[in-house]
């Protein structure tokens, strides 16, 4: 197929926000316990109970920022039983996720301090479902007040003096669902009296995410928008894709077929009628765009590798997921008048995980490589593109088989990112580039993709699907002309050259 691609590198549409580059982390399976907190006796490498590894592979894809601790177990979650000595920690049920016996050995301090090693800002989602004002009061009070008062002295007494600095704080999770099954104009009210004390402290301000809508439920964000818009920074809205029927299988994450392809990439695409949708709801009550959306949860959801917990949602990570992530990226880059942070679900051992463990095992997923080559977009600004056409939608090609985004950094180069979703033909692509001071450019590129539509990463087999140097390109002054292969995502960096 034959792809037109204009590109106005001297117009630019706004920043796009390094958060949209986001992580979450939930205890759920093994993503915290194993994936990310080994505990400080442990033989693996750590830091405190934080194995290194992970840690060190993470800082590489430049994580900004990270949601803790839910996702439905915020809504059981109550902090102070995650604090203090580890072996008089209270030991809980984890309902939701598998009916594990939680330890609390990984709570605020932990979390705070994974953070601190990646480097990044911590989103914590607070218990509206089933905790109380003060609980959530208290917390806030806990993490970010300097002086005298119970909180700060409580943490002093579990060895932390200064506060830290705590800016998103997310007012409930999935209320209308695990957090509590609330009608939309119950949860404003809840909002409403819950966000009041949560508190800023110092020089210290929160930005106050609301919970969202699921999915397509547009009066949730009508009722919560209409009533609540003046007392939130943000709001949130979560959407998986799902290539089958959530309650009755949901396909298969390796061994897919054709048709199996084609529909998840489809509704990986349908992200951005979600956000268009709920960014007009949202312009009704916020036509300067002060509020934030934030995508807090969203990815590939397949059902469970078989042999596992059918409560710890591990599943195996293929080019399909990568072409997912892509394009989803690209859609949320094309909205950053109103998409400010994205969280991919989740980090590591769940759902579609940039990372896998077992034991001291680790690999790198295919999604991994593809938020590492698209790293470059992070702060940088939006530039206009367009793509013509961007696919064909018939009966032997239900998705758009190009999404393109690119962005110019600091420095002044241009990303452009690139995915070719068809899985049986490259994409011929012209770039045409507009507006530069210079009559040519210099072009650099880096791809992945794969010949087999499940190809993925193995503990035995780590590195078969990976980024590699991508050469099938011609330039004729500011015009490039790209061959993409099949099941792609491609970055390339263009820079000027005083000669064509």
């Amino acid at each position: 197929m034959k792809h037109y691609v204009v590109i106005n590198a001297d117009m630019t549409k706004g920043t796009i926000n390094r958060n949209v580059y986001g992580h979450f982390s939930e205890h759920l399976g093994r993503c915290v316990y194993e994936g990310l907190w080994v505990g400080e006796d442990s033989p693996i490498p750590n830091t405190s109970g934080i194995r290194n590894d992970v840690v060190e592979a993470l800082k590489e894809i430049r994580v900004p920022v990270l949601r803790w601790p839910g996702g439905c177990f915020a809504d059981e979650y109550h902090w102070k039983d995650g604090i203090g000595p580890r072996g008089q920690r209270k030991r809980m049920v984890n309902t939701h996720w598998g009916g594990m016996v939680e330890n609390n050995h990984f709570g605020t301090h932990e979390f705070m301090l994974l953070c601190e090693l990646l480097g990044c800002e911590p989103y914590i989602s607070g218990n509206v479902g089933s905790g109380t004002v003060q609980e959530m009061s208290e917390w806030v009070e806990y993490l970010t007040f300097d002086g005298e008062s119970p909180m700060a002295e409580l943490r002093k007494a579990n060895g932390r003096a200064e506060p830290w600095k705590v800016k998103y704080f997310g007012v409930g999770n999935e209320n209308w669902g695990c957090g509590g099954n609330m009608r939309p104009q119950y949860y404003a009210d809840q909002y409403r009296q819950y966000q009041t004390f949560v508190r800023n402290y110092g020089d210290n301000k929160i930005y106050k995410i609301a919970c969202g809508p699921n999915i397509d439920d547009y009066d949730w964000m009508e009722r919560v928008m209409k009533d609540t818009h003046p007392f939130m920074d943000a709001i949130s809205i979560h959407y998986y894709t799902i290539p089958g029927e959530f309650w009755k299988g949901k396909g298969a994450a390796t061994g897919f077929s054709e048709d199996e392809w084609a529909t998840t990439i489809r509704k990986a695409w349908f992200i951005d009628e979600l956000i268009t949708k709920h960014a007009a709801i949202m312009d009704r009550y916020d036509p300067s765009k002060r509020i934030g959306m934030i995508v807090d949860e969203w990815g590939t959801w397949f059902d469970v590798e078989v042999g596992t917990n059918p409560g710890f949602l591990y599943q195996q990570n293929t080019i399909r997921d990568a072409l997912v992530a892509g394009i989803s990226l690209n859609i949320f880059n094309e909205h950053c008048d109103r998409v400010v942070m994205a969280n991919i679900a989740q980090m590591v051992n769940v759902l579609q995980s940039v990372i896998l463990t077992e034991g001291e095992k680790m690999i790198l997923t295919p999604t991994y490589h593809v938020f590492n080559m698209y790293k470059v977009h992070q702060d940088a600004l939006l530039v206009d593109t367009h793509a013509l056409p961007v696919g064909i939608q018939n009966e032997d090609r239900p998705h758009p088989s190009l999404s393109v985004s690119t962005s110019k950094d600091a420095q002044g180069l241009l990303h452009i990112s690139l995915c070719n979703a068809d899985l049986l033909s490259e994409n011929e692509v012209t770039l045409d580039l507009r507006g530069l001071a210079a009559p040519g450019v210099l072009v650099t590129g880096t791809v992945m993709n794969s010949e087999i539509r499940d190809a993925h990463n193995t503990f035995e087999a780590p590195g078969v699907v990976m980024p590699s140097e991508f050469k099938a390109f011609a330039v004729e002054g500011t015009i490039i002309r790209v061959t993409l292969p099949r099941m792609s995502v491609t970055v390339l960096e263009v820079a000027p050259a005083m000669e064509a």
